[in-house]
């Protein structure tokens, strides 16, 4: 899936290229499924500025669930016909793993969870170690308080869950519909309003230790964190101002191999859930785009090659 200009849907377009060869410590992926971010239709729709400039033909897609099909040289730790899982870091490299076939390092990859399909398990890189990293910034301990805004989304429900497994007790601020989930998760449910920093404070009146503000709420959560506490927004470039000695922060994911290894361990230990994604072939990419521009999409969305 390319684009040669920037705009809405329409300017998605599926393309032949060739086939890409790996180099040294790269592996070629015979793509499964791969997942759809709000990422893409800000690139899609030309709000990256100097970051991507027009002309290139860009492949967009930073997640990838798919099989070794080619080994570049040193690579012995994969091996062809191996399930992986794997995370581009597309901004920087413009690499997308919307296609066929995607060539990316080893060091972004990991095996696929065993006994998952290629379409949940792609939704899990990018959103899985956004709000990992995102916590690893926020470094609260155990016994703290966390609230997750946006807490059923793709990296909010990832976030309540690694919180819970560190210790940490949450609040899932979300809509009515998604209480019974985030409560099943073990968070304490705060239905999303007009005043969400109010809101938290109803919950935790002392205010919460930290938020990971995952629906890009802004400063005006920053109303539910105690004095001196720490907000981690996912939207650049900057985070609010800091207020009553507040750490802000924002983060941006990387794909490391090490920290996907362990997402996919907890997987597999049944700690984090991956959910059924609406999946789309790749020929229907503009409607996917556009499905996920709606929201609401609690699982995700997917293309299919």
């Amino acid at each position: 899936m390319t684009i040669l200009s920037f705009g809405g849907p329409k300017v998605l377009t599926v393309a032949d290229l060739p086939v890409p060869e790996p180099g040294r410590g790269e592996v070629r992926i015979r793509v499964q499924a791969a997942a759809i971010h709000p990422l893409d239709i800000v690139a899609r729709s030309g709000f990256l500025g100097p970051m991507l400039p027009l002309g290139p033909r860009y492949v967009l897609g930073a997640d990838v669930a798919g099989v070794v099909d080619a080994i570049g040289p040193s690579v012995t730790d994969f091996s062809i016909g191996q399930s992986v899982v794997g995370m581009s870091n597309w901004p920087d490299t413009k690499v997308g793993t919307q296609a066929e076939y995607v060539v990316l390092p080893t060091e972004v990859l990991a095996s696929a969870p065993m006994a998952v399909e290629p379409a949940p398990a792609a939704t899990l890189p990018l959103n899985a170690l956004t709000a990992r990293q995102a916590l690893d910034i926020l470094d609260l301990s155990a016994g703290q308080t966390l609230a997750v805004t946006g807490a059923a989304g793709g990296v909010g429900g990832f976030a309540v869950e690694l919180a819970r497994h560190r210790g940490l007790k949450v609040i899932g601020v979300a809509g009515p519909q998604d209480e019974e989930f985030l409560t099943g998760l073990g968070a304490d449910f705060v239905e999303r309003s007009e005043d969400p920093g109010a809101a938290i404070r109803k919950a935790a009146r002392a205010g919460v230790d930290g938020v990971l503000d995952s629906a890009a709420i802004g400063a005006v959560v920053l109303a539910g964190v105690r004095d001196g506490g720490a907000y981690v927004g996912v939207t650049p470039p900057s985070p609010p101002e800091s207020v009553r000695g507040i750490r802000t922060g924002v983060v941006l994911a990387r794909g490391l191999r090490s920290q996907l290894t362990e997402l996919v361990e907890l997987v597999e230990q049944g700690r984090i859930t991956l959910r059924a994604p609406r999946t789309y072939p790749i020929e229907s990419v503009a409607e996917a785009h556009t499905t996920l521009a709606k929201g609401g999409v609690r699982g995700g969305v997917v293309l299919i090659p």
